[in-house]
């Protein structure tokens, strides 16, 4: 199932499979096609969400987040 990062539930993983938008700054804070990435912490009314990507946490906006589509498997919770 795809759906956008800002989308995940609290410890829901899931692969990049579409980044569609400022492709080139999320690439250098380790966000990019085929990096697995798990949500952490989403905060309310569009603000900011956390995710781990690799060994590193990444904070962004919510709007950001929503351009980046992740691939999520059965189980990977």
């Amino acid at each position: 199932m795809k759906k956008a990062i800002n989308d995940l539930e609290y410890g829901e993983t899931g692969i990049i499979v579409d980044i569609r938008g400022f492709r080139r700054e999320l690439n250098s804070l380790g966000i990019r096609t085929g990096k697995t990435v798990k949500m952490i912490t989403r905060q309310p009314i569009k603000g900011p969400v956390v995710v781990i990507a690799g060994d590193v946490e990444v904070a962004m906006g919510c709007d950001l987040a929503a351009g980046v589509f992740v691939d999520i498997r059965e189980g990977d919770r």
